[in-house]
């Protein structure tokens, strides 16, 4: 074999350990299992991880009416695993991503945990967050309606929390694969309140969310709702995709049919958990700095979502204390109830809003 030779295939040689780096630094971090999942559900395949980035890059040209902020490996990477890889749809992801951004400029400044509404959003449980993952490794987010003060919160800021809370966890790798639950309880939610969801801001939201954000949800679950929480369902369904729809569940007071779904010891004693009643300020202190208290001190924390980066500063005081403590769920534990045994026999798990 000649000196030419030789050297082609230690340039070749070279060339793919190079590539093969690279992609480990990409997937770093990741379980085995996690991986073989995402090979196995998203079609994510180490050793052309390179060219399917490249490939949505590539289509980056073809918006120029969009400003593409960030473009590096690992931000792509989300909306390709979001889209199971195909790149057409990641890219349109992407860019709608983007362009919500553009779109809703007001939303967007100042997009820091620091910022005055979201920071009051995220002290009032706006939203919850669990510390561990449910048995598929997805995280698990809640919201209690009925704890939207509305002379406190706007829902635009109640959705800034929730989309700058998105934007940190969908850091985590795992996430990205695994995905997302989120459940809604609606106990003691007024009439009055939901007179302010209007089709404009629900739309809003739902653009958001469904639309814009390169997050996996394996389902959204309602519990304790009322009958007007139904016409609502009515209102937004028509900017529901399919695939949307089909993982909105109706649970009603039925615990049984949530815990088929979301296994006991993941859920706090509000929605019939082993775990205790969820501290409405656990969220708020990972964000806000670790002393946050319930009188509304927190470390004034700013947190760059785009980056995960964040700084400390002097303690500042918030709005005067609420009659409700922040870090409380205005659902007492055992609110839920279980079936009578073989009531839910020949039965559905759940009801599917459909």
């Amino acid at each position: 074999m000649g000196p030419v030779s030789l050297l082609s295939k230690y340039q070749k040689l070279s060339s793919w350990k190079g590539d093969l780096a690279k992609m480990t630094h990409l997937q770093a971090g990741l379980s085995p299992e996690t991986i073989e999942k995402a090979r196995l559900e998203l079609n994510e395949n180490p050793d052309v991880l390179h060219q399917d980035i490249q490939q949505v890059r590539d289509m980056i040209i073809t918006r120029p009416d969009i400003g593409f902020l960030r473009t590096d490996d690992a931000f792509i990477l989300r909306f390709l695993r979001a889209r199971k890889f195909h790149q057409a749809d990641a890219f349109r992801l992407l860019a709608q991503y983007f362009q919500y951004r553009q779109l809703n400029l007001d939303m967007f400044k100042n997009f820091k945990a620091d910022d005055p509404g979201i920071k009051r959003a995220l002290i009032d449980g706006f939203p919850g967050v669990l510390e561990n993952c449910d048995h598929y490794g997805r995280k698990i987010l809640l919201l209690f309606a009925a704890n939207w003060d509305q002379s406190r919160n706007s829902f635009t800021d109640i959705l800034r929390a929730i989309l700058l809370s998105l934007e940190v966890l969908i850091e985590d790798a795992e996430l990205q694969i695994n995905g997302f639950i989120l459940i809604i309880d609606w106990s003691n939610f007024s009439f009055k309140q939901a007179s302010k969801l209007t089709p404009s801001i629900l739309k809003l939201a739902i653009e958001g969310l469904q639309d814009s954000f390169p997050a996996r949800f394996g389902g959204v679950h309602f519990v304790n709702q009322p009958w007007y929480i139904h016409a609502l369902y009515t209102l937004i369904k028509p900017f529901l995709k399919d695939k949307t729809r089909k993982r909105i569940f109706l649970h009603g007071n039925n615990l049984n049919s949530l815990h088929q779904l979301i296994h006991p010891e993941f859920l706090p004693s509000e929605f019939g958990g082993t775990l205790p009643p969820y501290d409405m300020g656990t969220w708020a202190r990972t964000l806000l700095g670790p002393d946050y208290s319930d009188e509304n001190d927190y470390t004034h924390t700013s947190y760059n979502a785009m980056h995960v980066k964040h700084t400390s500063s002097n303690l500042e005081r918030e709005c005067s204390p609420k009659l409700m403590k922040r870090s409380q769920s205005v659902v007492e534990a055992g609110t839920l109830k279980h079936e009578e045994k073989g009531e839910s026999e020949n039965t559905q798990p759940l009801l599917a809003l459909d």
